[in-house]
């Protein structure tokens, strides 16, 4: 749990000088670590980065398989914090605070960060920051550019799809989530009935380009009456594959033509719905200037992209998007979101908790879940 105490003579220095902070990352199937500093006027820079994939481990089952992730992460966590900190030039002396992810993901690889990171702080005699993967990703534009808040926020990935009002570090209010199946893995499985391999999403994006008919296959609106904020993308999974299995002897005129499908329509109702979370945004916020942030792998699908600069456009809204590495799982946002708590005075006990589940918006989670909770359900 997070500690907030009066402004110390401590915490006063910190907001006068240069803050570095150590960020280790390690929620899914990347392993990372990277080197901010953040100045007293607030502007970012990213000292140094490392990000280690697992896609070869991972190829062969189609998806990510948990217990191979946290064993790979568990193999080179501590060898990235040394590797970075040798890059940068810098040792744990030189470091202000200790970051890591921890939660939600997938709770093998998230404790490997997280107890990396408690090793270090306690060795080194720094303070711990266990970041929200969430808030990491909700901070993210601020590595690339100035930005004040309040933001409008897709974040949208394959384990999270999520519509939020970013009012501060620390306060955040869900404005609409998936009710069953987050984008990136409607992607993921398209692409896995079709034999197109992993990563699915880049594959149904590269195969999507070379469609002749892409209307060819009627897909599904999905929750078409409704007129929340939430999503849903499971329907289209099930439609997909039935509009697959259809198919007697499929050519690649075939796969392009229905990836060309399935990715208009997560593009449209991801367009939609921001759409609507636009207009929310405004009225909650009138005099704020308007600004609408995606992040998350799936932002970086340029269908998906198209569609929301589109929307943002049409309602009045700047569109930003991060560089892929940093729309990607990665350790600078984590490192961000632990500097922004420390020159706040937060940080962690070393009995911080790894949590598979950690909702950023604590209330609406609680009062008004998008969905039940269980394995299946969305990791936020």
């Amino acid at each position: 749990m997070a500690l907030s105490h009066p402004e110390s003579p401590a915490q006063a220095r910190a907001r006068s000088r240069p803050v570095l902070v150590l960020g280790l990352e390690s929620s899914c199937d990347d392993s990372a670590a990277a080197i901010v500093r953040r100045d007293p006027d607030g502007a970012i820079e990213v000292v140094a980065e490392i990000v280690v994939g697992q896609n070869d481990a991972h190829a062969p089952y189609g998806g990510v398989v948990p217990e191979i992730a946290a064993r790979a992460h568990a193999e080179v966590m501590d060898g990235l914090a040394a590797r970075v900190l040798d890059e940068a030039g810098l040792t744990m002396a030189d470091i202000d605070a200790v970051a890591a992810t921890a939660g939600p993901g997938l709770i093998g690889g998230v404790m490997a960060a997280l107890m990396t990171a408690k090793g270090l702080a306690l060795g080194s005699g720094k303070p711990l920051i266990a970041v929200n993967h969430l808030e990491g990703h909700a901070l993210s534009p601020r590595l690339v550019r100035r930005l004040e808040f309040p933001w409008l926020l897709l974040l949208v990935s394959g384990g999270h799809t999520q519509l939020l009002s970013v009012e501060d570090v620390g306060r955040v209010t869900r404005l609409g989530s998936t009710i069953d199946d987050a984008a990136g893995e409607a992607f993921d499985k398209t692409a896995k009935i079709m034999g197109l391999g992993f990563p699915g999403g880049p594959a149904v994006e590269r195969l999507a380009s070379e469609a002749r008919d892409p209307g060819r296959f009627a897909l599904p609106r999905m929750l078409a009456r409704d007129k929340s904020c939430d999503f849903s993308f499971a329907g289209l999974k099930t439609a997909a594959r039935r509009a697959w299995e259809s198919l007697e002897d499929p050519t690649d005129a075939d796969r392009a033509d229905l990836a060309a499908a399935v990715q208009a329509a997560i593009a449209a109702h991801l367009a939609e719905r921001a759409g609507r979370a636009m207009e929310r945004f405004v009225a909650d916020h009138p005099d704020a200037e308007r600004v609408f942030v995606a992040a998350g792998g799936v932002a970086a699908n340029a269908a998906v992209r198209a569609g929301l600069e589109a929307e943002a456009a049409d309602h009045g809204f700047a569109f930003v998007a991060p560089p892929l590495k940093y729309c990607t799982d990665n350790a600078a946002m984590i490192a961000l979101a632990g500097a922004e708590r420390f020159v706040r005075g937060e940080v962690d006990d070393l009995d911080a908790p790894a949590r598979a589940r950690w909702p950023l918006d604590g209330r609406a989670a609680s009062s008004a879940p998008a969905s039940g909770a269980g394995r299946k359900g969305p990791k936020a």
